[in-house]
């Protein structure tokens, strides 16, 4: 029989921030009976690429007192023959697998070349239905939590379709900042937002998007990624600097995320090049892996800052604190972004962001005592951080702010709504039976 996770029953001790008479009465109700919910995503980390997704899995570990949850998280096919190291990876990837205490379903979809982002979504729910009945099979669940609108959430619907479920749908980006750009996706994305019982934006201005694509208002909730204020908090900066090999006395700025081109390091690269004519002594981390690797390198070198710019490639979760803090700056030039985890993880160690105006960061980053939000070029982050190196910051007042946006009070909201969904879906499907749609 499938190991589900189950916990105890949380005491009133135990229950997220925020929690009131009538969410308790809504616990106690289901002590016998505990919601159940699958969570849908690409975006789950796995034994092979530990380190995406992480924001999914913080929230799925504050509501896991509350809720039982099992994980589907689909994965592009290949075959076993290492001819390309990125799809290759996809390959090795166990089909099934316990994660981070979660049991993990990895089903496998079809992606096909030139028309595979317009395919992609019906094509994971092709591969995903079976996996999904083997598990209403083994335990019914009452929701499905899809993260990504498309092409996860194209997925979710038709599963939920099929089987009578339930689906919210989480957006998180590009899912809502760049696909609808996209003739063949935009109305399957419409489709998704039609069809969701209910939708979550990590930042006001993807809901605003979301409404100009057709989503009903009430339909949407936004509630912000959150920052578990245990994991992320102030070290000493000469107990971090030692910790990670770095000089004690130099000037840090830091950059975290993956190494593309929307990413902008690139800009970063070069501000700190002009910023050494005054500030010779300061350092550039850059912490993370990804495609533009190479052309960062030869940055680097043509313009001759090997000694102040350090690529340190990807570090565990559990460590970026230790980054963070050893830091006197947080940097992320982007070009697009939902609402990035890096910001206020670097505020919940007490760090000031400089960053772009763009997506969910001016929704963190609220006023000049946490940081500051500058157009996206080198004369502009140059500047910003000239003026920011020397500034005497309230570093408790940045770390009060980042804790305002915890996980267990975010953990509160989706409770409720998965509530809601569900109390509105029972009565239309009241003695319905799910795997009778499923595939022998």
């Amino acid at each position: 029989m499938r190991q589900h996770i189950h916990s105890m029953q949380p005491s009133t001790e135990d229950r997220p921030l925020g929690f009131d008479r009538a969410d308790a009465g809504l616990i106690d109700r289901q002590r016998s009976r505990r919601l159940r919910v699958l969570i849908y995503t690409t975006l789950f980390p796995n034994s092979v690429h530990p380190l995406q997704g992480n924001f999914v899995l913080e929230r799925m570990r504050h509501l896991l007192p509350f809720i039982d949850m099992s994980v589907v998280a689909p994965i592009p096919y290949f075959p076993r023959v290492n001819l390309n190291e990125r799809w290759f990876k996809f390959a090795t990837v166990p089909h099934n697998e316990q994660f981070a205490g979660f049991d993990v379903d990895h089903p496998r979809y079809i992606v096909l070349p030139k028309l595979g982002m317009a395919t992609q979504g019906v094509s994971m729910f092709a591969g995903s239905l079976r996996q999904v009945c083997s598990r209403l099979r083994e335990t019914d669940f009452d929701l499905i939590d899809a993260h990504y609108v498309y092409p996860d959430g194209l997925a979710a619907t038709l599963l939920g379709a099929a089987l009578n479920k339930p689906v919210v749908v989480s957006a998180r980006g590009t899912d809502i900042n760049v696909f609808p750009q996209l003739k063949t996706i935009r109305p399957m994305i419409r489709r998704v937002l039609a069809q969701a019982d209910a939708v979550i934006a990590v930042a006001q201005s993807l809901k605003n998007s979301m409404l100009d694509l057709g989503c009903p208002s009430e339909k949407i909730t936004v509630l912000r990624n959150g920052v578990d204020p245990v994991k992320f908090k102030p070290r000493p900066v000469l107990f971090a600097r030692h910790i990670l090999a770095l000089p004690p006395d130099r000037p840090i700025v830091l950059g975290v995320g993956q190494l593309t081109a929307g990413k902008g390091f690139h800009i970063l690269i070069e501000a700190v090049a002009r910023l050494r004519s005054h500030r010779p002594d300061v350092l550039l981390l850059l912490v993370g892996e990804g495609p533009q690797r190479p052309v960062l390198e030869k940055l680097i070198r043509d313009l001759g800052v090997s000694d102040s710019v350090r690529l340190v490639g990807s570090q565990p979760h559990e460590r970026l604190a230790l980054w963070y803090s050893a830091a006197d700056l947080f940097c992320l030039p982007s070009s697009k972004e939902g609402c990035p985890n890096v910001v206020l993880e670097a505020m919940a160690c007490g760090r000031p962001v400089i960053a772009t105006r763009v997506g969910g960061i001016p929704e963190a980053v609220v006023s000049p005592s946490v940081g500051t939000l500058v157009d996206r070029t080198v004369e502009a982050f140059e500047q910003a951080m000239a003026e920011a190196l020397p500034r005497p910051w309230d570093h408790d007042g940045i770390v009060a702010h980042a804790r305002s946006h915890d996980w267990s009070s975010i953990a509160t909201k989706i409770l409720n709504i998965y509530s809601e969904v569900i109390a509105r879906r029972r009565p239309q499907f009241p003695h319905s039976s799910s795997v009778q749609f499923c595939p022998k």
